[in-house]
This record gives C-alpha cells, sequence and structure tokens, in this order.
C-alpha cells in the first residue's frame, strides 16, 4: 500500500535531488536555492528539518549521503562548478540546568578540479573504501579517495577519465564480487547515440580505471539518470537507464580480454518501456535490486517488476498528489537485442512529495 505526504520544504526554488540515508530514515534535499536541508524522520513518521544552510553559489543538482561506516556524511555538487564535503557533528551545550546536543554541518572539503559545472556525484560502495566519483559538464569522470576516514579534510585525486562530450549522470556497480564498475551517461542533445553510456572498469593490476564500451544502439535520447541494481546472486549486472524513456540493460561478462585483462561485456536490453510520453528524471531500485521506481515530467512514480520469464510490467502507479491509478493490464516490455524503501520526487511548487512504499502480495 502506498501512504503519501506533502511536505513544505521552505526551499525557494526548483528541488533538483532528494537522497536517503543508508536507513531511510534521513533524507536530504538540494535545489537551486543553494542550500540544502537534511530531514529526520521521528518516532510518529513525521518528517522534520534538522539542518539547511547555504552550500554553494549555484545551483546544487545532486546530493548524496555516504555510508554510516564513515559517519554522517554528505557530498553536494553544482553548478558554480564544485564538489563539497560536508560532515555532521554534535555538540554538547548546557542550559537551563539540562545537557542539550546540537547538530550542525560542516564542511570539511571543497573539490575544484572541474572548469564547468559538476552534475553528479557518488560515493563508492562501502567495501571499496571512502571514494567519491564525479561527473561534468567538461566531459571528465574524476574520481577522488580520501586517505584517511578519519580526515574528511583531504581528498586525492587519483583518476581523471575522458568522457566527452558532457556527462549528465553516473552509478557505481555495487556488486563485491566484480572489478568496479562506474557507467556515465550524457544529456548532450546533439550527441551520437553510439555514446549515450560508457562503461568504465577499474583493473587491480594496473591500479587504472579504463573504458570497457559505449552501450551502442539502445538509448538514442539525452540520458537523466542511470542505476545499477543490486546484485544478490545475478551472474549479470542490471542497469536502468531514464531519459525519454525508460531502459533495462543486461551487462553479462563473457570472460576477459587476453590483451587488456579487462572484463568483456554482453550488452542486451530485456525490457523498453513509455513513461506516458513523459521524460522520465530518476530512477531508483529497490534494496533487492527486484522493483524499480521512475518518476518523470508527468508527475507520476511508476513502479516496475519483471516476472521469472524477464517479461517487465508496470505494476502500480502514484500520482503527485498521492493518489493511485490503476497500472495498465498489458506488459509494457519490449524485448530486444538477445531483473527503495522510499523514493520521494522533487515538484515545480517547491515542495517535497513523500511516498512510502510496503511490501505487501505480490511486491
Amino acid at each position: 500500500m502506498f501512504v503519501a505526504r506533502n511536505i513544505p520544504t521552505d526551499h525557494k526554488d526548483l528541488i533538483h535531488d532528494i537522497s536517503y540515508d543508508f536507513y531511510g530514515r534521513r533524507m536530504a534535499t538540494c535545489s537551486s536555492d543553494q542550500s540544502v536541508k537534511v530531514w529526520d524522520q521521528s518516532e510518529d513518521g513525521q518528517w522534520r528539518c534538522s539542518a539547511s544552510w547555504k552550500t554553494h553559489s549555484g545551483s546544487v543538482w545532486r546530493v548524496t549521503w555516504a555510508h554510516p561506516e564513515f559517519g554522517q556524511v554528505l557530498a553536494t555538487c553544482s553548478f558554480d562548478r564544485t564538489t563539497a564535503i560536508w560532515e555532521e557533528q554534535v555538540t554538547n551545550q548546557k542550559g537551563s540546568g539540562a545537557n542539550a546536543d546540537v547538530l550542525h554541518w560542516v564542511k570539511r572539503a571543497s573539490l575544484v578540479d572541474s572548469r564547468t559545472s559538476v552534475n553528479d556525484v557518488k560515493f563508492a560502495p562501502k567495501h571499496l573504501g571512502l571514494l567519491l566519483a564525479t561527473c561534468s559538464t567538461d566531459g571528465q569522470l574524476r574520481v577522488y579517495e580520501a586517505p584517511d576516514v578519519m580526515n574528511l579534510s583531504q581528498w586525492n585525486l587519483n583518476h581523471v577519465l575522458s568522457c566527452k562530450p558532457g556527462t549528465s549522470c553516473l552509478s557505481w556497480n555495487p556488486s563485491c564480487v566484480h572489478p568496479p564498475m562506474i557507467v556515465v551517461g550524457t544529456d548532450e542533445q546533439s550527441q551520437a547515440a553510439s555514446t549515450r553510456l560508457q562503461i568504465f572498469e577499474y583493473s587491480e593490476e594496473s591500479r587504472k580505471w579504463a573504458k570497457l564500451q559505449s552501450i551502442v544502439g539502445i538509448v538514442y535520447e539525452p540520458v537523466h539518470d542511470v542505476a545499477f541494481a543490486p546484485n544478490l546472486g545475478r551472474t549479470y549486472h542490471v542497469l536502468a537507464v531514464a531519459s525519454k524513456d525508460v531502459d533495462i540493460i543486461h551487462l553479462v561478462p563473457s570472460g576477459k580480454d587476453p590483451q587488456t585483462g579487462h572484463t568483456k561485456l554482453d550488452i542486451r536490453n530485456p525490457a523498453h518501456f513509455e513513461h506516458s510520453g513523459a521524460q522520465v528524471w530518476r530512477v531508483e531500485w529497490n534494496v533487492t535490486g527486484t522493483i524499480l521506481a521512475s518518476s518523470g515530467d508527468d508527475g507520476c512514480v511508476r513502479l516496475w517488476k519483471a516476472n521469472y520469464l524477464e517479461n517487465w510490467k508496470c505494476i502500480s502507479e502514484l500520482k503527485s498528489d498521492g493518489s493511485s491509478a490503476p497500472p495498465p493490464s498489458t506488459a509494457t516490455t519490449h524485448p530486444s537485442h538477445v531483473t527503495p524503501g522510499a523514493f520521494g520526487t522533487s515538484a515545480k511548487d517547491k515542495s517535497l512529495h513523500w511516498h512510502m512504499m510496503k511490501e505487501i502480495g505480490d511486491l
């Protein structure tokens, strides 16, 4: 079932991104008003703003949480060409005869290597350590590392990879049994379809990232978001792509290249479905990687799921006003080419629509 609430965020401009922490009890929002707000869920299910501060001198495009193993850490990226690292500090103040904990966020580092807008930022899966990847309009994918997780003011720029033209989004492969992998998407209007999506892999032997290949002939429109599905026992990787429509892509390892030592991938596109003619802006998987949520210009969140035959269909649709629409009665998958607990959507009224999805029945 669905429980929908409208949260007045008091952002003064459009909300561009919403990010939940590892446990789903905290979320962060960022906006063109140059600010970030952190929200905590109380025991009664209500969300309250626990922190709000100006983070950049331009629109803030993305906000993301690090794994709690590294503390309460946020990263933001902005049109002002910078990426910022924030850490929550707890200070104890004595007042009125009682002790009171005061929470505030401190900027630990500002990464200023980009010459253009930084469009996406993501922390790596925790088994890789405290790594951070950014992509920017200058067509560069940058990978940073904190050499000392206890000192977040120091970040080393370990790798710079050319992804020209400009990049719009990225996603880390969460698998801990495969080599580290990043997929980067571009939203350049004039770019050929052959480079809409590019795959990079890290080699332990050479200690370098290398471009494996571009995904050709599947996505022809500007890419707004990409998301790897959690890998729970699969022998292949599942990637969701948000553009004009939604695409599900399988990356199937087929051995090692004898010359480079990198993984060879077979690319398959088992599903392609429309979002009622609307542009799709965000895609997100649930914790098991079996249900995909997507949101678009039509103000709807849709849930997609595949059966054991890999036939995908929309299993639920939730409108931005909180009402539900019946899912399509027919499967919306389009096989071709040889599978979160919570999801937020930003709105033009500068408020936050919050949807909690509880797994019942066939979910």
